[in-house]
């Protein structure tokens, strides 16, 4: 680090932040500081570029810095810079949603606004209780997520979420998990792997423990990105919905990170070929420029909800004060503007088979024993090093970082997930910086 960077860094009160899913004293004794971004890159408090492997957090799709999008947050800004959405309107909160609707898939057209995806995911569990009332089953009240599943962070989410380390310390809702779908027989699998789609069947066996009537809902990520890129098994996304089907069970898709042209489609639904009856978006919804998500609600959930009641009488007790705010919907007009103009979900489909191929060309590197991918999601998980789990993960982010790469990391699995706008060099960068980072792992 330059003498110029040492004293930005040595400027930088890092006391009072208390900072999201990070190891805060070790992070606050050897800062990663980002200080602007444009593109496929950030550029470090020292000057170098960092190639963006990971989308910001699976969220800045179209790219860093666009200007579309900041020219339409400063109109709408000077405009109309904010208005309740409870019991008034303003027009671009319905522009846009009928916007989302034209790219949803079949029948997911009624939409509601959220600032994020753990919002997102309560507010999908809510409705679909209150879907089972408005139907007079209000016992169906027990929801049903998957190990290794990630929701966001709200009671609701952490409760049909599957990873541990979320969970332990906190009261958590009425709710039971299906098996994740990682099978040892898929290891270095490309795409979607052949074995493990009777995994689904697990729902039935918690149909015969509780009692179909006691279940409102099965919430599930198409690909579990958090949990370590995971592609669902051939036939196991159908399968989850025949078996919902069969019960009355709503099936409930957490799109927060596959949504807006992860898989090369808008949504994994379309890309997968099964769509749920809810379904949860946020983080690509504005190119992560303001913050805001949407749930995606089939008609049948809709009509059942809101077509009860007494006139002038709420049907739905649930919102946010900014939901829909104004600023999020013109960013958020923008970006589909810049999906529609550039082609990016074209894009990642186009680079696909180029990103699935520098995966697995780091196959025989170093402790490497899985390479994972799906449209352009990718996962590299490495032997963990004895009596230290992770510790060889968080060696891979901190070199990586080093060597002008962002990557995640979920223990000791390295997870990526570039922007759309992604070129066959850039990716052969990827490649490259990775190969050099698992050769010098401890």
């Amino acid at each position: 680090m330059d003498d110029a960077a040492q004293d930005l860094t040595n400027r930088t009160d890092m006391s009072a932040y208390w900072m999201p899913f990070t190891a805060n004293r070790q992070f606050k004794a050897s800062p990663r500081m980002l200080v602007s971004a444009s593109g496929m890159y950030y550029r470090s408090d020292d000057g170098r570029e960092i190639l963006d492997g990971t989308a910001g957090l699976w969220c800045v799709n179209a790219g860093h810095a666009r200007p579309e999008i900041a020219a339409a947050v400063q109109h709408q800004l000077m405009s109309l810079d904010y208005a309740p959405s409870f019991q008034m309107g303003h027009p671009i909160a319905f522009d846009f949603a009928a916007r989302l609707a034209r790219i949803a898939p079949p029948g997911l057209d009624r939409i509601f606004y959220v600032n994020s995806g753990s919002e997102a995911a309560d507010t999908a569990l809510k409705m679909a209780i209150a879907y089972h009332r408005a139907r007079g089953e209000g016992q169906r009240v027990r929801l049903v997520g998957r190990e290794r599943g990630y929701h966001g962070v709200g009671f609701g989410g952490i409760s049909v979420g599957g990873l541990v380390n979320n969970r332990r310390v906190y009261p958590l809702l009425t709710s039971d998990h299906l098996r994740h779908t990682q099978d040892p027989r898929n290891a270095f699998a490309r795409g979607l792997p052949p074995h493990g789609a009777e995994r689904a069947d697990d729902l039935e066996q918690l149909v015969a423990l509780h009692g179909a009537e006691t279940i409102a809902a099965v919430m599930v990520e198409p690909v579990a990105g958090a949990g370590g890129v995971l592609p669902p098994p051939q036939g196991y996304l159908e399968r989850l919905r025949t078996i919902c089907d069969r019960h009355g069970i709503l099936l409930i898709f957490d799109e927060v990170i596959t949504g807006f042209g992860r898989l090369g489609t808008p949504f994994a639904a379309q890309a997968l070929g099964v769509t749920p009856d809810l379904m949860t978006t946020a983080k690509g919804i504005t190119n992560a420029t303001v913050p805001m998500g949407a749930v995606f609600a089939s008609r049948k959930v809709h009509d059942t909800v809101v077509g009860g009641g007494a006139d002038g009488a709420v049907e739905f007790f649930h919102g946010y004060t900014y939901s829909g705010h104004p600023v999020a919907c013109a960013a958020g007009l923008a970006t589909l503007d810049i999906y529609e103009r550039e082609g990016l979900f074209a894009n990642a489909a186009a680079m696909a088979p180029r990103w699935e191929e520098a995966l697995h060309s780091l196959k025989g590197a170093p402790n490497v024993v899985d390479i994972r991918n799906i449209g352009l999601m990718g996962a590299i998980e490495l032997s963990p090093r004895a009596g230290a789990p992770g510790a060889r993960g968080y060696q891979a982010l901190v070199k990586a970082f080093e060597a002008g790469l962002t990557v995640r990391v979920a223990g000791d699995i390295i997870c990526l997930s570039p922007p759309l706008i992604i070129n066959a060099v850039q990716i052969g960068r990827v490649a490259e910086i990775l190969n050099d980072v698992l050769k010098s792992l401890d």
